[in-house]
């Protein structure tokens, strides 16, 4: 990013990465949100005004698995566990409702998508229907380089087996990391079943990584904010040059012209 600023403190329409995953997850109505935090901590925490959140501190940062080991020690057996990531803040409260619906209290789901060119992502294998692994670019065969549907790192998961599969978790790779990925194996291996649920629109779950992925990310959420508000019935005279950085709420009769800011509550 090229900035003194946190990744997850970006902003996108007025406010932080991360404060856009939090309010999804408030929508759905979890009831125990744990942020994991490392780089630029405080300033984490003092940006993101929600009293009611946990914090966990990953000291190291050795993968995505280990991130999630971190908010475990305090997270009930009987909860259900959503993982969902700071940089990638344009889920739909309604994708997640459909990922939970689906998924029985002991069983598990992570969220798919189908992608126009899967390449560098990790393969989501199916036998009837049920997902059974999710396969590396590098270790893909022939045949697996042509699905295209990938694992987007959204998982739903049981808190007590979810516990047992980190601290069952290897890191012996090229990178010494702890792969979340790997709890899918460990899964299917234990009989569980694991239910592959499809977000409807790739740019859900578009990743953050620098500016460019930043600013279509910000065309992406204008884009669907200008949507709601036309077919409210805001008129625009081009939806493409308008900016939203808060909540507009519109009247009758509303025309909006072009090059139009609006800040804060409006």
């Amino acid at each position: 990013m090229r900035s003194d600023l946190p990744k997850v403190m970006q902003s996108l329409a007025g406010k932080p990465l991360l404060a856009h995953v939090i309010d999804c997850s408030r929508a759905i109505g979890a009831d125990d949100v744990c942020v994991v935090y490392g780089h630029g901590a405080e300033l984490v925490q003092s940006a993101i005004d929600d009293q009611g959140l946990r914090w966990a501190l990953q000291a190291e940062q050795n993968g995505t698995g280990h991130a999630v080991m971190q908010a475990m020690p305090e997270t009930p057996d009987d909860n259900k566990v959503l993982i969902l990531f700071g940089d990638v803040p344009l889920l739909l409260p309604q994708t997640l409702q459909r990922l939970m619906a689906a998924t029985a209290d002991d069983e598990m789901a992570i969220l798919t998508v189908d992608m126009d060119d899967p390449t560098g992502y990790g393969r989501i294998v199916r036998e009837n229907g049920r997902v059974v692994r999710n396969v590396e670019q590098k270790d893909a065969s022939d045949g697996e380089h042509k699905i295209t549907e990938i694992n987007t790192g959204v998982m739903l998961v049981p808190a007590a087996r979810l516990k047992h599969w980190l601290d069952s978790l290897g890191n012996e790779n090229a990178q010494g990391e702890y792969y979340l990925t790997d709890v899918i194996a460990m899964a299917v291996a234990d009989g569980m079943t694991v239910h592959g649920i499809k977000a409807e629109q790739q740019d859900e779950v578009m990743g953050i990584n620098d500016k460019k992925q930043l600013a279509e990310a910000e065309r992406a959420l204008q884009s669907r904010l200008v949507d709601e508000l036309m077919t409210a019935g805001v008129g625009f005279a081009d939806p493409a040059r308008v900016d939203i950085r808060g909540k507009l709420v519109c009247g009758k009769d509303v025309f909006i012209d072009i090059n139009a800011v609006f800040e804060g509550d409006v």
